[in-house]
């Protein structure tokens, strides 16, 4: 069996396991068994001769190979969904760009950039989607998404350690900051010290999210009474007078009543990026508009 022989189920496998980063979150997205994902991986990896993946355990990492198999298959896999459309008499999509986006970027950056678009450019079409940073890194290298709106902290490396490097354009840089509740005693002042926050309860994302809602200069186990992964969930949390959290400062316009964002003096200054990145290669016309679209938003926003 030689790679040309490769079935196309066993490539939109793999690209789904290169995109999810794990073969049981392939399996759960596809509606498969792993087994059934794994039988379909090791049929690709005897066709091409070679390891497409290294197994790690924290998930999966494309091999070199494996980096070349996931960009040709992307390309091939739209390819002949594009040519069941036109056989259906369904209108071929022009102007589609595909968008990923980290949560705190949907609450104000997607929504004004997509307006502005619709403005200018009403037949290009954006479908967009949620994710965490690395999800969204992986869906760019496996060819799902054009475009993604990536989350960066100190020391801002690279977003991953693939080759060719990803293009990243550093869109906006802040100060992270608290949110309490405005009958808090911490509330009355414009800026509180570190040390004001030990022993206080905290409202966190789940699991190993956690740093997502705790302040990252902490220098005590935190008491986290509640987690959610959505922001706004988090802020109204924080409304009700049941905890404190971390807010980046570009949520302030969409603070919920009785909320207010307080910055922390003492310790390291932390600072949040926000990026948008991209495979090093020109861009279509649709997806360049995207872009550009997204920076405006974003220096607007200051």
């Amino acid at each position: 069996m030689t790679f040309t022989d490769a079935s196309l189920t066993a490539l939109r496998v793999f690209r789904e396991v290169a995109e999810r980063g794990t073969l049981t979150a392939a399996a759960t997205a596809l509606g498969y068994t792993q087994s059934a994902v794994s039988r379909q991986i090791a049929s690709l990896e005897r066709a091409a001769g070679t390891a497409l993946l290294e197994r790690r355990h924290d998930g999966v990492r494309l091999t070199p190979a494996g980096r070349i198999v996931v960009r040709r298959a992307a390309a091939a896999i739209d390819q002949v969904d594009a040519a069941a459309r036109e056989l259906a008499g369904i209108p071929e999509e022009l102007g589609t760009v595909r968008l990923g986006w980290f949560a705190t970027a949907g609450i104000w950056l997607v929504p004004r950039a997509l307006a502005a678009l619709r403005e200018t450019h009403p037949g290009i079409t954006v479908i967009t989607r949620e994710g965490s940073t690395p999800a969204l890194v992986r869906a760019l290298r496996a060819g799902t998404i054009d475009l993604a709106l990536l989350a960066s902290t100190p020391p801002f490396r690279a977003p991953d350690a693939e080759s060719p490097a990803l293009e990243v354009h550093t869109l906006s840089e802040r100060s992270l900051r608290i949110a309490v509740p405005s009958t808090h005693p911490l509330a009355h002042a414009d800026a509180v010290d570190i040390e004001d926050l030990r022993g206080q309860r905290w409202i966190a994302g789940p699991g190993g999210e956690q740093y997502m809602g705790v302040w990252p200069g902490l220098d005590e186990r935190p008491q986290i009474v509640h987690t959610a992964r959505d922001w706004l969930a988090k802020l109204h949390l924080v409304a009700a007078g049941l905890g404190i959290t971390t807010a980046p400062t570009a949520l302030t316009f969409a603070l919920p009543p009785g909320v207010r964002i307080i910055a922390v003096q003492g310790g390291p200054e932390e600072r949040r990026r926000i990026l948008l990145a991209r495979l090093p290669r020109p861009l279509p016309e649709p997806v360049a508009r995207l872009s550009a679209a997204i920076r405006a938003a974003a220096g607007a926003h200051g």
